[in-house]
């Protein structure tokens, strides 16, 4: 038999579990507000939970000019990571079909060649018309879209701000760190 005091004490502990819910909902930013497939294991990642981090989103492939910054990435992710970094990489075969491998054999890849073990989403598209919804956001936001593998996007913390860097601009980058930087504070 539920008491009046008990079912007071439910109904306020579900409204505010309602109230917890909604106000996480609220809490990510719209520019974040995407969901992926994980590579490595394909579950779902939503982008919400980068919230409050800064964010360095890059398109990879594993068979480009570009592919050793993978090596920079990764170190840049397991220097600053603590400080609220998070390099998120999407690989995509856009460009000269240089991702032309299933998740596994790209989750391999990043793994064994180059130990990567920042984020990852599955293979996805980044450019033109199929663009996922994420990555056209972040060119009408920046006015940059990707012409090749390894362009980056960085996003500051609550996410208003978003800076684009070109493929050739490595993860050490001098103008890079420095924003990285700023974002961080």
């Amino acid at each position: 038999m539920v008491t009046d005091w008990k079912r007071s004490t439910l109904v306020g502990a579900l409204l505010t579990l309602g109230i917890v819910a909604s106000s996480s909902a609220r809490a990510c930013p719209p520019l974040l507000n995407h969901s992926f497939s994980a590579l490595q294991d394909g579950k779902p990642m939503s982008l919400c939970q980068y919230a409050g981090k800064v964010i360095l989103v890059v398109n990879t492939a594993s068979f480009c000019g570009y592919t050793s910054q993978y090596d920079g990435l990764e170190k840049l992710h397991a220097r600053l990571k603590d400080k609220g970094l998070v390099v998120l990489g999407f690989p995509s075969n856009d460009f000269g079909e240089q991702e032309p491998g299933s998740n596994k054999e790209i989750a391999d890849f990043c793994r064994l060649t180059y130990g990567v073990e920042f984020p990852m989403v599955a293979k996805t598209t980044v450019s033109g018309s199929n663009a996922n919804p994420f990555f056209r956001n972040l060119a009408e936001v920046t006015g940059s879209k990707p012409r090749w593998n390894f362009h980056k996007y960085l996003i500051n913390r609550d996410a208003s701000r978003v800076v684009a860097y070109t493929s050739s601009t490595r993860p050490d980058d001098r103008d890079l760190l420095q924003k990285i930087d700023e974002f961080l504070k």
